[in-house]
Order: structure tokens, then sequence, then C-alpha cells
């Protein structure tokens, strides 16, 4: 029998992307995260000054109420803070501690060395054109 799917580009990327996530979360799980709490934790390091929960909605395409779980798991893990924003006191901005931080760091190494056993079979030029579809993609979709 053959593979009635190969042409289908969506279960093809959705199969892709359960490869990716499954060796990510793997990789991810002795720094206690997984690829949501890491971005969000990701996000929160990049972001000079915070973000709030809304942003983070945005960036990872989530609903709020699923920002706000993975939000609590991080501060009860210690390596988040909400704080209040300068400019207005009612907004709660997502801070990394510096323990956050560090993690962050050995989790972003750990999760960057899970990817190359999935993507090991692209090359460097293939990996690039593969990053500027899937980002076309995306921007494109919101």
């Amino acid at each position: 029998m053959g593979q009635p799917m190969a042409d289908d580009l969506g279960f093809l990327l959705s199969r892709a992307s359960g490869q990716v996530v499954r060796a990510t979360n793997a990789a991810l799980a002795e720094h206690g995260l997984r690829v949501r709490t890491y971005s969000v934790l990701v996000f929160a390091c990049e972001a000079a000054d915070g973000l709030n929960q809304r942003e983070l909605a945005g960036f990872l395409g989530l609903d709020p109420s699923q920002v706000v779980l993975l939000v609590d798991e991080l501060v009860a893990a210690g390596l988040v803070e909400r704080q209040a924003a300068e400019t207005d006191r009612r907004t709660r901005l997502v801070v990394p501690t510096a323990q956050g931080r560090r993690v962050r760091e050995a989790a972003g190494e750990a999760a960057d060395a899970a990817v190359e056993v999935p993507l090991g079979l692209l090359g460097d030029a293939e990996r690039d054109r593969l990053r500027d579809m899937l980002t076309r993609i995306w921007t494109a979709t919101g």
C-alpha cells in the first residue's frame, strides 16, 4: 500500500511539526518545561520590559486563558514574575527572574540539539528556505 497522504501538505506539516515538538518536549523536560512554557519564557526573556499576557497570546496564537495557565506554571517554578507596568499599574507584565534567564539559556541549548534530530536531514540552505517559507505563511495569517 502506498502513502495516501504523502501529497497532502497539511498532513505533512502536521506530522513534521509533531516530530519536532515531541523531540523538543523530551529535551525540555529535564528543565521542567514543554514547548509552550518554553516559548513563553523565551518571549519574556527577549522583551526588555516584559510582556503582558495579551501580547503573549497574540505571539503564540493561543487563547489568553491558555497563556494565563502557562504563566502560572512558570511563576510557580520561579522562572517568571508578574509585575505591574510602570505606565498602567492595572496591567501585569510577565518578566523573567534570574533563575528563569538561566533556565532559558540551558533549555535553549537542549531544544536546539533536539531539533537537530528531525531537521538533521536538511542542509543549511534547505533549512533557511524552510524557515523563510514558514515565516511567510505564519506572518501572513497572523
